[in-house]
């Protein structure tokens, strides 16, 4: 019985990880509410504002639907050597205000050269495999010109992947080929970013899993058959003021990754001063999405985000959730709505 279970369990780890080989370019997770936090597909982002940036998300994707992915990370960020001169997380003397006062557009300033510094840790699971990943990340900021800034940013980590033990039911759970595909191996990983940005805009490309890198499950040669391959990110949004309560902030991120064609979010929010948000946003896949936010405090808020597809996945599945929570650590003039939250 032994070998027919260990027979078995071998069998559906080639079909789990068989589709990987064609479909390469799903090996990242996707995300909803990254407009909310840029740093997690670009490490430029680091240290960006003046206060230590915390940020945790759980995303349970085609909920009802058996092996249906599911992500967690945590991301923390900080500025290292960032002196504004008003002293002010939003460079202008207005304690407890946000971007939407007339005066923020008009004193608006670049910031003076700094670094910022930062982590990532992500816990990935479909199907059969599962894949753990963390990245220390760092960043240079510095004017271009009395109101442009711009950064560059480097991430480098590792990643881990193994199978995930949850979805198999063994007849041995001490099976030595069991223990050795739960461990998985660790594969170095880099990744590379650029942002632009001024008090209305912003531009960014950035470049993850720069080394590819052939990730194998207990050693064994007929499972090196799932490669990593370079993921590339540009992206770029503008806010309108509607009133000097209101803004709109469009964006777009175009994302690409070998063999799977060119796909395009297209974003929009709107923003009501500094207490809440709404926005949707559109996914080349035919994927739709609504999200809700609020600023509960000048350190906490929270934001949901549904997603819902005209595929055939909608009649099989309870569509997408995002949660993620946000902290703003040494938040010292209690800023509601801080200065590049976009």
């Amino acid at each position: 019985m032994k070998e027919i279970a260990r027979f078995l369990f071998w069998l559906s780890l080639a079909f789990a990880v068989t589709p990987f080989k064609f479909a390469a370019a799903q090996q990242k997770p996707q995300f909803t509410q990254y407009i909310l936090n840029n740093y997690i597909v670009n490490p430029a982002l680091a240290g960006i504002e003046n206060y230590i940036d915390v940020k945790a998300s759980h995303r349970q994707q085609w909920k009802g639907l058996d092996g249906s992915p599911e992500t967690n990370y945590l991301s923390l960020h900080f500025p290292l050597g960032k002196k504004d001169e008003k002293t002010t997380a939003t460079s202008f003397n207005m304690t407890g205000t946000g971007m939407y006062v007339h005066n923020y557009r008009e004193d608006y300033a670049a910031s003076e050269p700094h670094h910022g510094l930062g982590f990532i840790f992500m816990d990935d699971k479909a199907g059969q495999l599962k894949q753990i990943s963390g990245s220390l990340t760092y960043a240079y900021h510095m004017g271009l010109s009395s109101r442009i800034n711009i950064a560059l940013g480097i991430g480098i980590g590792f990643l881990k992947t193994g199978l995930n033990a949850t979805t198999l039911d063994p007849e041995n759970d001490d099976d030595p080929a069991l223990v050795a595909a739960q461990s998985g191996k660790i594969a170095p990983d880099l990744n590379i970013g650029f942002w632009m940005y001024d008090y209305n805009y912003f531009i960014g490309a950035s470049v993850q899993q720069l080394l590819p890198q052939k990730t194998t499950i207990h050693g064994n040669d007929n499972f090196t058959n799932r490669k990593t391959v370079p993921h590339y990110f540009a992206t770029a949004g503008y806010k309108f003021w509607l009133t000097d309560n209101i803004s709109l902030i469009p964006s777009l991120m175009a994302k690409m990754a070998q063999p799977a064609p060119l796909s395009v979010d297209f974003n929009a929010k709107l923003a009501f001063k500094d207490k809440f948000w709404v926005g949707g946003s559109y996914r080349s896949a035919k994927v739709y999405s609504g999200i809700l936010g609020f600023n509960i405090s000048s350190l906490l808020h929270i934001s949901y985000a549904y997603d819902f597809t005209r595929s055939q996945l909608n009649t099989v599945s309870d569509g997408t959730q995002e949660i993620m929570l946000g902290l703003t650590l040494n938040n010292k003039l209690k800023i509601l709505q801080p200065t590049r939250f976009w």
